[in-house]
């Protein structure tokens, strides 16, 4: 049960990854709460996050970041001088083409940008900007429940489940080495949501399933440590 006093004070959240899709739905839900959103976006050209901010002046802004490229990640860090970030959230992601392969089938060069999109660049992003987040703040990445290792009995997506593994045991080791500290460190499994990532076929829909993570992230607040959690606040297997 999420608490009801969960968003008790809106603050400044930096959403990595918030032009389309489940990003920008959580962008959304963020503002409905009163949140300052800075959203980025890959490039220069017209998102659904451009119209968001023309929706809401003064309260939304856009920042340029490939979180696979390290110097874009050093400029931002350089452009918050002086911020203080409530929330850190990153919600980059990919999946290979065909994710019928197994890791043996799939080739170097898709299995390389897998990782680095899915951990290393959202790792990098963790490390490259937590000072500019509020020592009581939270941090969280958007992981999934394939990246679980005791829930996988069935197999399939051998590409995308092992970058996610990845992702959450780089984390357990950054929150191993911040133990002790103040602020909430979340892994956020959303399950199977209607997106060009999730897939048409997927069972949710970004209208009931954005609502919930936001209520999942703003309950963590005042948490110190890491958790594994699905979109309602449970406890996802690791």
């Amino acid at each position: 049960m999420i608490p009801t006093n969960a968003n008790r004070t809106a603050g400044t959240l930096l959403l990595v990854g918030a032009s389309r899709g489940l990003g920008h739905a959580m962008a959304a839900e963020f503002l409905k709460q009163g949140w300052t959103v800075i959203g980025t976006v890959r490039g220069t050209h017209h998102t659904l996050l451009h119209d968001l901010a023309d929706a809401h002046p003064g309260r939304v802004e856009i920042e340029q970041l490939d979180v696979t490229e390290p110097d874009q990640i050093a400029a931002l860090h350089q452009r918050l001088a002086g911020r203080t970030i409530d929330i850190l959230f990153v919600n980059a992601g990919t999946a290979n083409a065909d994710q019928g392969q197994t890791v043996a089938e799939v080739s170097t060069e898709e299995f390389v940008h897998v990782m680095v999109t899915n951990a290393l660049g959202p790792m990098r992003v963790v490390e490259g900007l937590q000072d500019r987040v509020s020592p009581v703040g939270v941090i969280g990445i958007m992981s999934s429940g394939q990246g679980s290792v005791a829930n996988n009995t069935k197999g399939g997506h051998e590409v995308y489940r092992g970058s996610k593994a990845a992702l959450n045991q780089y984390m357990r080791s950054y929150a191993a080495r911040h133990a002790g500290e103040p602020r909430a460190l979340v892994l956020a499994a959303p399950g199977w949501i209607r997106t060009e990532l999730g897939g048409p076929d997927a069972p949710f829909g970004l209208e009931e399933t954005a609502p919930q993570i936001v209520a999942m992230l703003l309950a963590q607040r005042g948490k110190p440590g890491l958790r594994y959690l699905d979109r309602e606040g449970r406890a996802v297997p690791w």
